[in-house]
């Protein structure tokens, strides 16, 4: 089964950093698009930022020049680094990647979702 799994949410002060990472595992032959969705209380699911796999990157005008996008083609990861973190980052961080693996006896082009991970900036 392929699947998602992030890490490295909690609680920050404003004016602080995090790093997030997502970790891609199962039957996976590659990965195109890897990305990074946020949902605050109340609102709908937002775009945060993406990656290509040639590397080329897409960022929210709210978090640009504050948060990196990265990836790790080797290790099926990408990773997001928050920097100067405000109260209006806080959010539930997913990852989403499109994935070509396999499903029962054959190999697709799938769009996986992790499970969320839990950003809290407050004082």
């Amino acid at each position: 089964q392929v699947q998602l799994v992030e890490s490295g949410g909690g609680l920050v002060q404003p004016g602080g950093s995090l790093r997030l990472s997502c970790a891609a595992s199962g039957s996976i032959f590659s990965i195109h698009a890897m990305g990074w969705y946020r949902q605050a209380p109340g609102k709908e699911r937002e775009l945060v930022a993406s990656i290509f796999s040639g590397s080329s990157t897409k960022y929210a005008d709210s978090v640009k020049g504050r948060f990196t996008i990265s990836r790790d083609n080797a290790k099926n990861m990408t990773y997001l680094q928050m920097n100067s973190l405000k109260p209006e980052d806080t959010a539930v961080y997913y990852c989403n990647a499109d994935i070509y693996g396999r499903v029962a006896e054959t190999y697709r082009w799938l769009g996986v979702w992790g499970q969320g991970t839990l950003v809290t900036v407050s004082s």
